[in-house]
């Protein structure tokens, strides 16, 4: 794990390298410079695979140079492909190596998690994993063309910091900018599974990768899929656990972690795990529950208790760390978490991620496919009329008027303000179903294959941003700003792909979330661990916000801005302490502290 970062064209040596200075956290084991006339090629690196000095980075190789952030699981395998006098052990010189044997269609060879930049002569190439595990974030004037990992490495470039609106607008819908756009005008992150090319200070971005591709209904019986989904997760979660540093594993009181740290006792490791718990506040706790996962499976657990003061006091560095509002308030325990592994002296920590997108782990999901069937009445326009004439905030609501307008009804489990909402709460117009356009383009991706079942529109567009956005990038932040690699074998895009080959039915037909999950558990642990009801990885956010007295920073800030209607911010506040809309409300704190940073 590393930061990466570089400037073709004009610049200016010493904000260069002030710039490639503020991600320094990512890799703090070694920094190389490549640095000539407008051109400016860096790596900040975090050591996890080969320690060797010869495996520091950029790597040259006659015209090439590459810089590479995140990890090749089957570099090993690679190798024996390549004729490349390779001189170390790394999984960097294979990037070179299969490049030079495959050209850009390389990346179609790579398992496991990167932002890649290559420059080739006067040609540089980005490519950003399949599922956005690695950021990666550009900038373009007419004077250069920069790169980094993070948007803080890109802001001392930029004449001045203004709002993206359309990063503002999608961020209130979907909890994050989609891509491409970031709250930095001017400043837009690669999307996953997609590569850019600079060439002749012309910019071109193309996709590389999609889940879609895989055919549906190739795996028609329970018994082969729990067969296929079982051989693909031990051989995601065993390419992960190579590593020359010390590894741990997040555990919950869920079966995502615990299944981690099984199977990879069964390969012969044993995971060191670390669980959250909150002072004063047991409701949300789920210390007692991943006590006992970690007893059945004889691995030693450490118990990290925060209170509302360690919360207040972090927010503000994880704002900062996050560069722009993310609606998560789970950011902040979680960067807490790392914080407290980084001094167990872990680099390297496995995480769940993924697994309730690919194995319908939310309830809501059911929901959504039970409400599907009402687009099959023959006669709801009365019903049609109704919703039109009527307004409630209740998200039910919107879904039965979404149906009856035959307008798309799942738009990511991370939906949030719907359009009719920030019509009433904005102090500008916003135009009913107008968020759609920033998913578009996954909806004509789907459209276009050869998927139809709902569910799997759900796991895709989870996928391309529920997760690449939203909880991939705080993992990312989180785990970096203490310089700790993270892993997430469910994202492995073999499993993801077996998952998708499935016949669709198979994943919800018996009305259980994670039913095939559970399944494939079952063989590895104790039944009362695979059946626990599921809790999330909840916590006393608001409760916190509310009594610190941070929740007036929102009005504050509105009453300078005058960006929303105030008596309707006030509603939103005023049902947030009574337990309602408070994710919402989270995500315009979030919002309002990121305006009076930057902007006031």
């Amino acid at each position: 794990m590393c930061a990466i970062f570089g400037i073709i064209g004009e610049y200016e040596p010493r904000i260069a390298r002030q710039s490639l200075a503020l991600l320094a956290h990512r890799g703090p084991d070694y920094c190389g410079i490549v640095e000539r006339e407008k051109l400016f090629f860096a790596h900040q690196r975090l050591s996890i695979m080969d320690l060797d000095a010869r495996a520091h980075q950029p790597v040259r190789h006659k015209d090439i140079l590459l810089s590479f952030n995140g990890e090749i699981y089957n570099y090993k395998a690679l190798k024996k492909e390549l004729n490349f006098p390779f001189e170390n052990s790394s999984d960097t010189e294979v990037l070179i190596a299969a490049y030079l044997q495959w050209g850009v269609d390389f990346v179609q060879h790579l398992v496991g998690m990167f932002a890649i930049a290559l420059f080739d002569g006067e040609r540089l190439f980005l490519f950003r994993d399949r599922f956005g595990k690695k950021p990666l974030f550009f900038l373009k004037n007419e004077n250069f063309f920069a790169f980094a990992s993070e948007i803080k490495a890109l802001k001392p470039l930029l004449h001045s910091v203004k709002m993206n609106s359309d990063a503002m607008l999608s961020y209130l819908s979907f909890l994050a900018p989609t891509s491409p756009h970031t709250f930095y005008q001017g400043v837009e992150k690669l999307s996953a599974g997609n590569y850019l090319e600079f060439y002749n200070n012309t910019l071109t971005c193309k996709p590389y990768y999609s889940s879609l591709h895989v055919s549906p209904g190739q795996v028609e019986t329970e018994k082969e899929a729990l067969h296929v989904i079982t051989q693909s997760l031990e051989e995601a979660i065993g390419l992960r656990l190579e590593s020359d540093v010390g590894m741990a594993s997040l555990l919950s009181g869920g079966i995502d972690s615990a299944l981690i740290v099984a199977m990879a006792k069964s390969q012969g490791v044993k995971l060191s795990t670390f669980t959250l718990g909150y002072e004063n506040f047991q409701k949300y706790d789920e210390r007692d529950n991943a006590s006992a996962t970690a007893k059945f499976l004889g691995v030693q657990n450490q118990e990290i208790v925060i209170s509302q003061d360690d919360f207040i006091e972090a927010s503000d560095v994880v704002f900062d760390a996050l560069d722009e509002p993310l609606n998560d308030p789970a950011s902040i325990p979680l960067y807490l978490l790392f914080e407290a592994i980084q001094k167990e002296g872990y680099k390297v920590v496995m995480s769940g991620e993924g697994s309730d997108e690919l194995f319908l782990g939310y309830r809501q999901y059911f929901e959504y496919l039970d409400i599907e069937k009402a687009s099959q009445l023959g006669h709801k326009n009365w019903l049609k009329k109704y919703f039109h004439g009527n307004f409630s905030m209740n998200r039910e609501w919107e879904w039965y008027k979404r149906i009856f307008d035959e307008t798309l009804l799942f738009r990511t489990s991370g939906e949030k303000f719907t359009d009719l909402q920030k019509n009433k709460l904005l102090r500008r117009n916003i135009r009913d179903n107008e968020s759609l356009q920033y998913l578009q383009p996954c909806r004509d991706n789907f459209e276009k294959s050869a998927h139809s079942d709902a569910s799997i529109w759900y796991s895709y567009i989870d996928l391309q941003h529920f997760q690449a956005e939203h909880f991939l990038t705080k993992l990312d932040r989180v785990s970096m700003a203490h310089s700790i690699e993270s892993r997430t074998p469910f994202l492995d895009h073999n499993l993801v792909e077996t998952v998708f080959s499935l016949k669709p039915e198979l994943r919800y037909q018996n009305g259980i979330t994670k039913d095939l999950l559970k399944k494939v558990a079952s063989a590895y642990l104790d039944e009362s661990i695979v059946k626990r009801k599921k809790k999330g990885f909840s916590n006393p956010y608001m409760e916190y916000l509310i009594a610190s007295g941070r929740i007036e920073k929102i009005l504050h800030v509105n009453e300078k801005t005058g960006l929303f209607h105030k008596e309707v911010l006030h509603d939103y506040v005023q049902r947030a302490s009574r337990g309602s809309f408070k994710q919402h409300v989270w995500g315009l704190y979030a919002l309002s502290r990121w305006i009076e940073k930057e902007l006031l």
